[in-house]
């Protein structure tokens, strides 16, 4: 054996391992040597020095009778037992691991560091980011759906670049759009590039799919997907009677037509292109729209979003009607008073008795008044010409006293009209005394 030694050192083989204190990771070329200078009668002892390791590994390998796989100890460590903790929520704050630390200690009485608390939480953040990368492709029914977005763009207008706001609604199934030029997203400006969307179209799509712009949502909580939507964009919803529905915070890759739709026209129709005017950038973006948006084949239907939306999808949509633009509505907010009526411009419209108190929404338009009482149309009137009119519905007052009637109220001019009205009303003292079984 001691050959064998000089004849490796010759041939320049390390048989010498260097152990860090507390490494018990040994080569299997290791081990293989120690089993042979076992074999050959030597110690324990003689085998660590001559090998340059712990004495205790040398007897660990010697007793288990080869090589094993290292394995790492198991420590009790400070967040176990949190996991399903931890997961919910890094969703609920969407990553932000100093909020989980703090709520760690306020709640569980458990003080980390952000540290720890982050290396806790490394898998659940790498599942949120595989999720946000993760897409499924799915196909809308015709007339279904409408994507709608903003993108943002310098162009140059009159030879000064300004930015420009790009409005791009988008069905589903055909992959028609619709694209307007907007110099900012406040609300009107979705308005007008919805209610301009559904006049080319010619149509009003069953829902509406768009991201969690300010101007349409008010909150959207990411855990329980509860979304709370902007009360006049409702309004602007229920006029054209479309379903408002908000993708996933965070997820804007589940409106991925309209994203890509977005892009496209930012690569194509405004490119690096100048303009002379604002009006010249809208007529060259109608041009676009017409001409090589809607006619070019599309690289996933395989055929050209005009013919299959003039096939398909046209038929599909529902009829605009003589809807009134939104922007030429009224939508009021009236509590309804004690005489079961709402006023509007000097006018009392009725609402069913059992609301009085109830705040409702009132939209007026068309020569319509319609009102609404959270999601239900409760009341719709002719809008009355004059002043000071009373519109009516009989069902609205049923089981209400004097509603089958006039209600009389008597006014007393003089002291002997009003006594021959009161003395009708008024008993004698005795036929009480009758009653009572004895006098006062």
């Amino acid at each position: 054996m001691r050959q064998e030694v000089s004849e490796a050192r010759l041939c320049g083989q390390p048989l010498r391992f260097k152990e860090p204190r507390r490494e018990v990771m040994v080569e299997p070329e290791a081990v293989a040597a120690m089993l042979k200078l076992k074999d050959l009668g030597w110690g324990s002892k003689r085998i660590a020095k001559e090998l340059g390791v712990n004495r205790g590994t040398v007897k660990r390998y010697l007793a288990a009778g080869g090589w094993r796989p290292f394995k790492k100890p198991v420590r009790a460590r400070l967040l176990d037992g949190q996991e399903a903790f931890l997961r919910e929520r890094l969703r609920r704050h969407r990553g932000n691991a100093d909020v989980v630390r703090q709520e760690l200690a306020s709640e569980r009485g458990i003080v980390a560091s952000l540290r720890t608390v982050q290396r806790a939480l490394e898998p659940y953040r790498q599942e949120l980011a595989a999720e946000a990368r993760a897409t499924v492709r799915f196909e809308t029914a015709s007339g279904r759906q409408l994507q709608i977005d903003f993108g943002e763009r310098f162009v140059e207008i009159g030879g000064r670049p300004l930015k420009a706001f790009l409005f791009v609604a988008t069905l589903g199934y055909s992959r028609v759009i619709h694209v307007r030029a907007f110099r900012h997203a406040r609300q009107e400006s979705w308005f007008e590039g919805l209610e301009s969307a559904f006049l080319m179209f010619g149509g009003v799509p069953e829902e509406v799919l768009l991201d969690n712009a300010r101007a349409l949502v008010v909150d959207h909580d990411a855990a329980t997907r509860m979304v709370v939507f902007n009360a006049r964009f409702l309004a602007f919803a229920r006029h054209w009677g479309f379903r408002p529905k908000a993708c996933a915070p965070y997820r804007a890759r589940t409106k991925g037509k309209t994203e890509s739709g977005v892009g496209y026209v930012k690569k194509n129709a405004v490119a690096g292109r100048g303009f002379e005017s604002w009006e010249a950038f809208e007529a060259h973006l109608a041009v676009w729209e017409r001409k090589i948006a809607n006619a070019r084949m599309h690289g996933t239907t395989g055929e050209a979003p005009q013919l299959r939306y003039e096939r398909d999808e046209r038929a599909a949509l529902k009829p605009l009607g003589d809807r009134p633009p939104f922007r030429a509505c009224r939508a009021l907010q009236r509590r309804v008073r004690n005489d079961c009526a709402v006023e509007v411009d000097g006018n009392a419209y009725s609402v069913p008795w059992r609301l009085i108190g109830e705040t409702v929404e009132v939209m007026v338009a068309a020569g319509q008044v319609r009102i609404r009482h959270g999601a239900r149309e409760v009341a719709a009137h002719a809008e009355a010409r004059g002043r000071r009119e009373r519109i009516v519905d009989p069902a609205h007052l049923a089981g209400v006293a004097g509603s089958r009637g006039r209600v009389v109220r008597i006014v007393a001019d003089a002291c002997e009209d009003a006594a021959p009205a009161m003395s009708a009303l008024l008993r004698p003292l005795a036929e009480y005394e009758a009653v009572a079984g004895g006098g006062f």
